[in-house]
């Protein structure tokens, strides 16, 4: 199977430019040839590249190699993402050596064995490839910054004392390259903290890689995080980057700490201590250069007296700590936040008149919230979705009330079909803290589907 990959081959021996055209393109998707360097600027112009390879010597007998070097710094700005691979003879090795410290990623001698050449240019354009991705990630990180501009904490909401003194430690930290722990009940806003981190930080314009620890099968942990070579296991197509290599340059959020076996904590403990990555299937290291900041809802300190996290990776990874206040503990912040969400949900679902009453924010701000912010959000979701006034009242929100058993005042005692779908929609919320989108997968149901029954039965 071809790669989609689109090559450009410069080079004066026309011979030279024929054998690559015919040998490459049963390979790649396009392949182009030139042998006239100075026709390179406008090629550049009007196509994306995705490997250019470059002869060393344009001129009959020339084997110093200058016009290879100097064209090599032309491309290179021209095109600064341009990756080069240089085309010596023998004598010239050590001048290919010296284009690699100006920015050619690899070079290959002539006369070549066709497959060492596709060897070459095959894991160069993989390297490609992880470039790209990495230069995307940095400018959605970007476009990201540039719409926060005006407000540096993002979707963080709130003016209360707890909320004023996670602004203040998250100002101070941002500036530093400190590693920053979050702790905070399921829905507090812990990645949001880790967002704002990142966009008041020096690595501001690099990338802001998410990683869901709890998320991830312990067998693809060093895959997923440190990377892999192709081969290197049975599903291993191709070369691929780690997040740890992603973020390089940048910060690295690493949610749900708390749920990461013994095995794998020692894993991570070792990458941090080293600051290289080892992919899977390789023996070199990567160096490596991150802002660390990690999140749990877990209590990381019991655990660590139960031997269940190591003392070690806590001091390595919390030179900095925040906590998040749960939702219950600042009332004050609850009509900010409503209103936040009803202006983000009246325009997505087409509803800019709505209010919400005075009685209805009382009676918001009286409830628990076991959920915290994320089960705000929901609620606030399905009242604009199903209200059908002007006014958001108290009946159009979902507020759960569960007895002691934890099974929301309806037991299993009833054979009554209706009353055990409402026994398990309300189960089910209660257990994903009114996560819509959680409860609907565990039910086997559509988020409307869902919201229809939570309609249904006055959930």
């Amino acid at each position: 199977m071809k790669e989609k990959g689109r090559i450009l081959v410069i080079d004066d021996e026309e011979d030279i430019l024929l054998s690559m055209q015919l040998f490459l393109s049963q390979h790649f998707e396009k392949v182009d040839t030139e042998n006239n360097p100075y026709h390179v600027p406008r090629l550049l112009r009007n196509n994306n590249y995705d490997l250019i390879l470059l002869d060393m010597n344009f001129k009959k007998g020339d084997t110093t190699g200058r016009d290879g070097l100097l064209w090599l710094e032309k491309i290179m700005e021209l095109k600064p993402s341009s990756n080069v691979v240089m085309i010596t003879a023998y004598a010239d090795v050590s001048t290919a050596v010296d284009a690699v410290k100006k920015g050619a990623i690899d070079f290959i001698e002539k006369p070549w064995r066709n497959e060492k050449l596709l060897t070459t240019l095959l894991s160069a354009y993989k390297l490609s490839m992880s470039k790209q991705e990495v230069k995307k990630l940095e400018d959605k990180q970007k476009a990201i910054n540039a719409t926060t501009t005006d407000d540096k904490f993002g979707e963080i909401i709130g003016d209360s004392p707890a909320m004023q003194s996670v602004f203040q430690l998250i100002e101070k930290v941002a500036k530093t390259d400190a590693n920053v722990l979050i702790l905070g009940e399921n829905g507090t806003g812990k990645e949001l903290v880790a967002r704002a981190i990142h966009r008041q930080s020096p690595r501001s314009d690099s990338a802001f890689i998410n990683v869901d620890l709890g998320a991830i099968p312990e067998s693809l942990f060093e895959s997923e995080l440190f990377g892999h070579t192709k081969g290197s296991f049975t599903d291993a197509k191709q070369d691929r980057m780690g997040r740890f290599e992603i973020a390089s340059g940048g910060t690295l959020f690493l949610d749900e700490i708390g749920n990461l076996s013994l095995p794998l904590q020692a894993k991570l403990l070792t990458v941090l201590q080293n600051r290289n990555i080892l992919r899977v299937g390789a023996n070199k290291p990567i160096p490596i250069d991150i802002r660390l900041v990690c999140a749990t809802n877990m209590p990381l300190y019991k655990m660590v007296t139960e031997n269940g996290f190591r003392q070690d990776l806590v001091y390595r990874i919390n030179t900095v700590e925040i906590t998040l206040p749960a939702l219950r503990d600042r009332p004050t912040d609850i009509p900010a936040l409503v209103q936040h969400f009803l202006k983000m949900y009246s325009k997505k679902y087409q509803k800019n008149e709505l209010k919400v009453s005075q009685a209805t924010l009382r009676k918001l701000q009286e409830y628990r919230w076991p959920g915290n912010i994320r089960e705000l959000r929901h609620a606030v979701e399905r009242a604009v979705i199903l209200c059908d006034g002007s006014k958001l009242e108290t009946s159009d929100f979902i507020l759960q009330h569960n007895n002691e058993n934890g099974q929301g005042g309806t037991g299993l005692d009833s054979m009554n079909l209706e009353d055990i779908e409402k026994w398990a929609i309300r189960k089910v919320l209660t257990k994903h803290a009114g996560n819509i989108s959680r409860a609907a997968d565990e039910l086997g149901l559509t988020r409307a589907a869902l919201y229809r029954r939570m309609s249904k039965y006055n959930l």
